[in-house]
């Protein structure tokens, strides 16, 4: 059966429920993870909030998903993705309920920061659905899951500010709204953990033989993943440095430095770990049946932090994009022509799984990141001057090769190594969150023109990272608890 035989109409079939049940999980964290950016003007006006208070709430949103989509990858590949998703939809419904209640600019920006969490869930998702789905379908089935998931941040975009205004209204419209999202969620947890299942009946479900990290097959590996992850500690550091009083003064000089141990002191903490999880293999290495090349994992993370990394960066900044650039337009407005750029989500992403399914995953991943290089390359041209119409389209054009790019980097990470899917997921996704919060970082340093350009020269860069991926092909080899060897396809 070839992936373009995947019929998503057909509810007979239990793979295709579970999609459809996953995706929508998916789909309501990024609402809830969105929410509060397409009702800027009406937190900002509530709280008497400066730009660069709310800019500091657009980085704290995504700060917290980078150590959290690692620990939510560790999580699922030991506990399973049933319980994990449901936990998270209930905490995500909370927090939102929370945050919507919030009666200080202090309490927003640490329950924004802690929303960062929800954004975890997209691992989640991965792996249930690599689980459902074989390599020559996992592609598609992926970028169903993840394109229609995302396409929650423009679904908030599209009705909350409607819902704050016509159907809640008053000072304390936007409280309803968001806190409604958190609702939906925690329900629907309860409605996940009822319908989903870890794996289709009488399957493996694969599990790592050690928690912690990622078990590497080699010496070199090991040292390149420890290196991988300093990244994320930076920029880590650099939201701290942002929120200190050199920044926002969101923090106070003692808080900042107390940061900054903590990172460092988790950081020692994670060498410790993933030190303990290939302790053995240091000593004695690991069957050549058993070995992958890290390599594919590097390459994917720094794959993903230019294409969701933009793409969480450009959704959170978008719709005020649009208003300030083009006189006259009203907030609903502004925020319906940029949720035109995650309205691509429904095909773009899909596509981009397909088309790496059927035409190869390096080429294709490459095509797609230059692609979103031009795009981003147009958008720093667009001005006042304008036709909205054009600047729509121009940001359609660009979406799309940046979420087909997610979809290819998503087709691939299943077929690395099956019982570690979910900490490979995680530590790309956290690798978006680090672009995301290094976008936006450059954000509140330049003009929108300048990011956009920024953004298209990194993914120059990119491209030439990807050409080092090495195409998935033959099988891959996991070892059952009676010691069977089992061998995975690939193609």
């Amino acid at each position: 059966m070839s992936s373009a035989k995947l019929n998503l109409l057909d509810f007979s079939q239990a793979n295709i429920r579970l999609l459809h049940l996953t995706w929508f999980a998916f789909f309501l964290t990024f609402v809830v993870w969105f929410s509060h950016a397409p009702l800027r003007p009406l937190i900002m006006e509530t709280f008497d909030m400066t730009m660069d208070q709310w800019k500091a709430l657009l980085i704290l949103n995504v700060a917290l998903t980078i150590p959290a989509r690692i620990a939510i990858g560790i999580a699922v590949d030991k506990f399973g993705p049933r319980i994990v998703y449901s936990t998270l939809l209930w905490v995500s419904g909370i927090l939102c309920v929370a945050f919507a209640s919030a009666q200080s600019f202090e309490q927003l920006a640490a329950l924004r920061f802690a929303m960062g969490f929800v954004g975890a869930g997209f691992v989640i998702g991965i792996r249930m659905v690599g689980e459902w789905f074989p390599a020559r379908q996992v592609g598609l089935a992926e970028g169903v899951y993840g394109g229609w998931g995302n396409f929650g941040s423009a679904a908030a975009a599209w009705t909350l500010p409607t819902v704050a205004a016509v159907i809640f209204g008053g000072d304390d419209g936007w409280r309803y709204a968001i806190g409604m999202t958190g609702v939906f969620a925690f329900v629907y947890g309860i409605i996940f953990y009822w319908r989903a299942r870890n794996t289709p009946k009488g399957s493996t479900y694969f599990k790592p033989k050690k928690s912690g990290g990622l078990e590497v097959t080699n010496k070199r590996d090991f040292y390149f993943y420890l290196a991988m992850n300093i990244p994320m500690y930076i920029i880590l550091g650099v939201l701290a440095w942002k929120l200190s009083p050199t920044g926002v003064g969101l923090l106070s000089a003692t808080a900042t430095n107390a940061m900054y141990l903590i990172l460092v002191a988790l950081c020692v903490f994670q060498f410790s770990q993933i030190y303990k999880v290939n302790k053995d293999m240091l000593k004695n290495g690991v069957p050549e049946h058993d070995k992958y090349k890290f390599k594919q994992v590097a390459v994917l993370d720094w794959a993903y932090f230019i294409t969701f990394g933009s793409e969480l960066a450009v959704v959170s900044m978008l719709p005020g994009f649009f208003l300030d650039t083009f006189e006259g337009l009203s907030l609903a407005h502004a925020s319906m022509l940029g949720g035109a750029y995650a309205l691509m989500n429904l095909v773009a992403r899909p596509s981009g799984g397909f088309l790496s399914d059927k035409f190869g995953r390096r080429k294709s991943l490459s095509i797609f990141i230059l692609g979103l290089s031009v795009g981003y390359f147009i958008l720093s041209q667009i001005s006042g001057a304008w036709p909205i119409a054009l600047a729509v389209l121009a940001v359609m054009f660009c979406s799309f090769f940046v979420q087909a790019g997610e979809g290819a980097v998503f087709a691939i990470v299943p077929l690395v190594k099956r019982r570690m899917t979910g900490q490979i997921a995680g530590m790309a996704g956290a690798y978006g969150n680090v672009g995301a919060v290094t976008f936006l970082t450059i954000y509140s340093f330049v003009d929108a023109s300048t990011f956009f350009l920024i953004i298209g020269g990194l993914a120059l860069v990119i491209f030439g990272v990807v050409q080092f991926l090495d195409e998935p092909e033959g099988h891959m080899t996991e070892v059952l608890e009676d010691g069977t060897i089992q061998k995975i396809e690939l193609t």
